[in-house]
């Protein structure tokens, strides 16, 4: 797992541009503080920032495929799980190896297939390939957008970065933001493509880019599909068991001390049995994997619940760490730690966005710096919500009927930062244009009863547009803290079978993730198994959202804040009493603070 960033250009000679490479990529180095590097040619600049998971004095980048006169270099981020069985095949079609790292196999599979690389490999990726020969240069991003690859125009081609701030270091590129750009942040649609930086785009989720004399063009690899579904239930619960297995399995390889993370949900419980399980088989029965939740000092005490959670987590993460048999630890945040300045700033340079979730993306930084301290790769059960059905929204009769997208129900204007209506920018006709383009996306089989096309179009909703800011929250604010965190159920395979399965096995037992319930059978206590569905915790303190209140005060203090935001909608939720401010206006505030951090560190150009 590393950072990534360059450029190619037809125009310029790019060997004289050390300087920019160097800043570029100073900027990656939280994502790679092991190791960095940059290569120079006439017609490309390519820099690397290395975090050592696999073969860690051999997988040194950028790499080349001989160490004179290259024909091909190479910078990569991410994890190839299938590098073994890739490896041994590129052998037998005469590939000669060097080192033990995934980066090789890369190299060498694209040696081998050229753009047709991308669909050999299994995994979270994102990286660039610069041709000498060809003069070309190959932008590739995995199936699920795990890691994230941006990219911008410039004088003669195009620079590419894993976060937006690398780019601002190349002199072409400034930060600038306009109504397109607020539009896309604060709409809350998660389109993949436009930012909310003027200019920057990213790769698709399964997509490659190419640029080469000819200009620059796009294409997917790969998309989600609709096929018929024949497997009975019986069947359908043991190959879920047999993929979620495969997925664990093939995600535990490392040359660094690995944990997972462990919330008392069924998701990340019944992943890190089935990790504990694996670590024991290879490495003795007194094998035990590291396990990590969060949690707040307040939370025995304050916890009431909410939209989004019934319950605390704590208790049902440490019976399932018993059970399983790990090596358990919980990280008590201070309330107090999430309203540090520096610790909001922190987060919101890692997002380049002034859009998150507040307490929640700081609580998540600071964990993940706490488990940094013991482990440089976690294992997540992110995702697994999209993919077996746990949202409320796939069994809320008024989210099946709204013709909107599902989560807008319970995020909707609420938890929105109101922007100032003077900006005119037509969000509610934004939302319904590019709801419609969605739903015309969403694949469907022939002979689909009216519930069956809904469900697909939610589950499609929910993995092409959710998922990825749920993604792209756990990269940055894990890459931030040096950490790398891998999410097996994102594995596209798995992915592909779910969307395959009809509603009815997804839901067999009335319930959400019945398919994942069924398998995971043994492997967690019944309390967990049968646990209703529960969102990341986040604090209850009066005092802490006492001084959420005085930080958007004193955003709202400033100009540009407020002639950004509609005060006249915030202000209630600055008038509510601390131990009375419901999640959805508590977010509102956030927002502001979030929005004021962003614009004091990046200082963008506002074209509004």
């Amino acid at each position: 797992m590393c950072g990534i960033t360059g450029w190619a250009s037809f125009h310029g000679d790019a060997r004289t541009q050390a300087p920019v490479i160097e800043a570029m990529t100073a900027t990656l180095t939280p994502r790679g503080p092991d190791a960095g590097g940059v290569w120079l040619g006439e017609r490309a600049a390519i820099g690397h920032r290395r975090l050592a998971v696999i073969d860690l004095e051999g997988g040194v980048q950028p790499m080349t495929d001989r160490p004179d006169r290259p024909d091909l270099v190479l910078s990569y981020s991410g994890e190839v799980y299938n590098h073994h069985e890739l490896r041994t095949e590129l052998r037998a079609r005469g590939h000669e190896f060097h080192t033990r790292s995934d980066t090789e196999v890369v190299l060498r599979a694209y040696a081998e297939w050229g753009e047709a690389v991308a669909e050999h490999l299994q995994g979270m990726f994102a990286f660039a390939v610069w041709d000498e020969r060809a003069q070309r240069l190959l932008l590739v991003r995995d199936r699920l957008g795990v890691k994230p690859l941006f990219w911008a125009t410039v004088d003669g081609g195009l620079a590419f970065a894993s976060e937006p701030k690398a780019l601002f270091a190349h002199p072409e590129i400034r930060p600038r933001v306009d109504a397109d750009g607020l539009r896309e942040a604060y709409s809350l649609l998660f389109n993949t493509g436009p930012t909310v930086w003027s200019g920057v785009r990213e790769v698709e989720p399964g997509g490659v880019l190419v640029l080469d004399r000819a200009g620059i063009r796009g294409r997917r690899y790969w998309q989600l599909e609709a096929v018929d579904h024949t497997d009975d239930q019986d069947t359908a619960i043991e190959r879920t068991r047999a993929l979620v297995g495969a997925a664990a399995r093939s995600q535990l390889e490392a040359d660094v001390p690995l944990c997972s993370l462990l919330s008392g949900g069924i998701d990340s419980t019944v992943l890190t049995a089935l990790l504990a399980d694996e670590l024991r088989r290879r490495e003795g029965p007194d094998a035990r994997i590291r396990s990590y939740a969060v949690d707040y000092s307040d939370q025995a005490e304050q916890f009431t619940g909410d939209v989004l959670r019934t319950g605390h987590d704590t208790p049902y993460a440490i019976e399932a760490g018993a059970f399983i048999g790990t090596d358990h630890s919980t990280v008590v945040l201070d309330p107090r730690a999430l309203l540090d300045p520096e610790h909001r700033k922190a987060v919101v340079v890692a997002r380049d966005s002034p859009i998150g979730v507040g307490d929640m993306d700081t609580s998540v930084y600071l964990l993940f710096g706490e488990i940094r301290r013991h482990s440089t790769v976690a294992l997540s059960g992110e995702a697994a919500d999209e993919v077996f059905g746990g949202y409320p929204w796939f069994h809320n009769p008024k989210a099946l009927a709204a013709e909107t997208f599902p989560w807008l129900l319970v995020t909707g204007d609420e938890a929105a930062m109101p922007l100032n209506p003077e900006l005119d920018l037509r969000i509610a006709e934004f939302r319904d244009d590019t709801y419609r383009a969605a739903l015309a996306a969403v694949p469907h089989t022939d002979g689909e009863s009216p519930a069956e096309h809904r469900q697909r179009e939610l589950q499609h909703l929910s993995l092409t547009r959710w998922l990825r800011q749920l993604l792209h929250r756990k990269d940055r604010l894990s890459m931030a803290q040096g950490l790398e965190v891998r999410v097996p159920y994102c594995d596209h395979r798995l992915v592909e079978y779910a969307f395959h399965t009809p509603w009815a096995l997804k839901s067999f037992d009335g319930r959400e993730k019945s398919l994942l319930r069924a398998m995971g059978a043994g492997l967690a206590p019944d309390s967990v198994l049968h646990r209703p569905k529960n969102h990341y915790p986040a604090t209850h303190h009066p005092d802490y959202n006492r001084g959420l209140q005085q930080m958007a005060r004193d955003a709202l203090a400033t100009e540009q804040i407020r002639a950004l935001a509609d005060e006249t909608r915030i202000k209630p939720c600055l008038d509510t009493p601390p131990d009375r401010l419901e999640w959805g206006h508590r977010l509102r505030l956030e927002r502001v603070v979030d929005l004021a951090l962003w614009l004091d560190h990046y200082q963008p150009e506002l074209a509004l």
